[in-house]
């Protein structure tokens, strides 16, 4: 069974709209086997799709080739995620560091972003670190 990459990328719900599936094909964003596709291309069951949504590179493995949207329950039906757990952790430092990827001539930080900048200066200890020195060294008595 075959069905378009497009269709199949809408109804597996990767993408929101048929439309932007479709222009994520054309941006070279969809790719099966290192091949990218176009929108009219066809996926099998078996396939390995690879979607670019940077900074990450989701994998999906084709389980059913649906042209029709299914529910969020039948996802599991439909795909399995086969994505590299080093494309999470490169997700998770995006996140954290978000605030540092700011195009210059952006603007200053957000409200929220300045909220995050003291929130995590103040988990980084700068001064007042305990040490515990003995004025006596053993053994001098």
């Amino acid at each position: 069974m075959e069905a378009r990459i497009d269709k199949w990328l809408w109804a597996a719900r990767i993408y929101k709209t048929r439309t932007m599936a479709a222009d994520a094909c054309k941006k070279g964003q969809v790719t099966i086997g290192g091949a990218k596709m176009k929108p009219s291309k066809t996926v099998r069951e078996g396939d390995v799709v690879e979607v670019r949504k940077p900074p990450v590179t989701y994998s999906f493995r084709v389980l059913q080739c649906i042209e029709k949207r299914v529910g969020a329950r039948l996802i599991p039906e439909v795909l399995e995620n086969v994505t590299p757990r080093e494309q999470y952790d490169l997700l998770e430092m995006s996140k954290i560091s978000g605030f540092v990827g700011r195009a210059k001539g952006l603007g200053r930080p957000t409200k929220k972003d300045r909220r995050d900048i003291d929130a995590f200066e103040q988990d980084i200890p700068m001064f007042g670190f305990e040490f515990d020195f003995d004025d006596e060294e053993e053994g001098d008595s």
